[in-house]
C-alpha cells in the first residue's frame, strides 16, 4: 500500500511542467488516486542552464536528462517525465523508457513574422532554430535563407521573433498545443516534405528497470501504438549513432498490427539527403527501425557521414 506520494521528476520549463501534469492526471484517472498521491519535483538540468550555444557544442541530448536520471537511479524519484525526442538512444544502466502517453501532432510549425510560409519568406531572410534537422531541412527547401541557432524556452524564442531578431522560427506543433498556443502558428509543415524528429510529439516516462511496483502503475497509461512507433524511430537513430550532431528525421505510424516507417538523413547544409521507407509488424518495431538505419547508412555510403562527429 502506497503511504507516501509518488515523486515525479521534471524540468522546470512551462512545457515540461505541462507534460508532467498530463502524466500525473492520467495516472490519477487510471488508478482513481487523489492529487496528493503525487509530488511533482522540479530539477534544473545543464541543458536548461546553458542556452547560448547549440546542444552539439555542449554535449548533446543527455544534458536535459542527467540530473533527473541521477535521482531516479538513487531512488529519490519514482519516475521522470520527458519529451521523447530529448532522450539519448542509450540510457543509464538500470533505467528504461517504460511508458509513452498518446502522441500529439508530430509536425513542425512555422511562426512567421515577415511572411506566413517558409516558401514566402523574402530572399535572404533569417530563420532561427536550435535543431540541426530543421536547419538542414530549411536549407534544403530554401538555400538562400540565413539560418541561425535559436535556443531557449518557447516564450523566449517568441519574444526574440517579435523583437525582429529573425523573420521566422520553427517549433514543434505538439509543444505549442500543450502550451495552449496553437493559434500563433502561421504554417504547418507536411511531414512528407519536412519530416519530424524521431519521437517528436511523444511524452515518455522513464523509470527503474527493477521496480515492478512502478511498472504496474505505468502500464495502465502506456499507449501501445505510440510505444511501438517511437521504439522504431529510436532504433533508427541508434543504428545511425544519432545525436544532436546529425540531421536525422524519422516517423513511424501504426495501422492495426502493421507499422510503416519513413526516415531521412541530411548533410548539415541540406544539399544532400537520403530517404528510406520500410514496413513490417509492430511486434518487430525495434528491428524494423534498426534495419532502416542500416539500409540508409549503406545507401548513403561512409563518405556521407564523415565529419559529422
Amino acid at each position: 500500500m502506497q503511504t507516501k506520494p509518488f515523486r515525479i521528476g521534471t524540468r522546470g520549463s512551462p512545457l515540461a511542467l505541462a507534460q508532467a501534469h498530463e502524466a500525473r492526471d492520467r495516472l490519477m484517472a487510471a488508478h482513481g488516486f487523489a492529487g496528493d498521491m503525487f509530488e511533482i519535483v522540479v530539477l534544473s538540468t545543464t541543458g536548461d542552464r546553458i542556452t547560448d550555444r547549440s546542444l552539439s557544442e555542449i554535449g548533446g541530448k543527455g544534458l536535459f536528462t542527467q540530473e533527473l536520471e541521477e535521482q531516479l537511479t538513487s531512488g529519490d524519484l519514482d519516475i521522470a517525465v520527458h519529451s521523447s525526442k530529448d532522450m539519448p538512444t542509450t540510457l543509464p544502466e538500470g533505467l528504461h523508457l517504460s511508458a509513452f502517453l498518446p502522441r500529439e501532432d508530430p509536425r513542425d510549425a512555422v511562426v512567421g513574422r515577415t511572411a506566413p510560409k517558409l516558401t514566402e519568406l523574402p530572399e535572404g531572410a533569417t530563420v532561427g532554430s536550435s535543431s540541426l534537422r530543421r536547419q538542414a531541412l530549411i536549407r534544403r527547401l530554401r538555400p538562400d535563407i540565413n539560418v541561425i541557432t535559436f535556443r531557449g524556452l518557447v516564450d523566449t524564442r517568441l519574444r526574440k521573433l517579435a523583437e525582429g531578431q529573425v523573420d521566422a522560427t520553427l517549433l514543434a506543433f505538439a509543444g505549442l498545443k500543450r502550451l495552449g498556443k496553437p493559434d500563433i502558428v502561421t504554417e504547418l509543415l507536411d511531414p512528407a516534405e519536412f519530416p519530424p524528429a524521431p519521437a517528436q510529439g511523444a511524452i515518455c516516462i522513464e523509470s527503474r528497470v527493477s521496480d515492478d511496483r512502478i511498472q504496474a502503475l505505468l502500464s495502465a497509461i502506456n499507449h501501445a501504438p505510440t510505444f511501438d512507433a517511437v521504439t522504431c524511430e529510436r532504433a533508427f537513430l541508434s543504428a545511425l549513432d544519432g545525436s544532436c550532431r546529425t540531421p536525422i528525421a524519422g516517423y513511424a505510424t501504426c495501422d492495426g498490427e502493421d507499422l510503416h516507417f519513413s526516415g531521412m538523413v541530411l548533410s548539415p547544409d541540406g544539399s544532400q539527403s537520403h530517404r528510406v521507407e520500410m514496413s513490417g509488424k509492430r511486434n518487430a518495431a525495434e528491428k524494423l527501425g534498426y534495419d532502416a538505419g542500416e539500409k540508409v547508412r549503406h545507401d548513403a555510403g561512409a563518405a556521407f557521414f564523415e565529419g559529422w562527429g
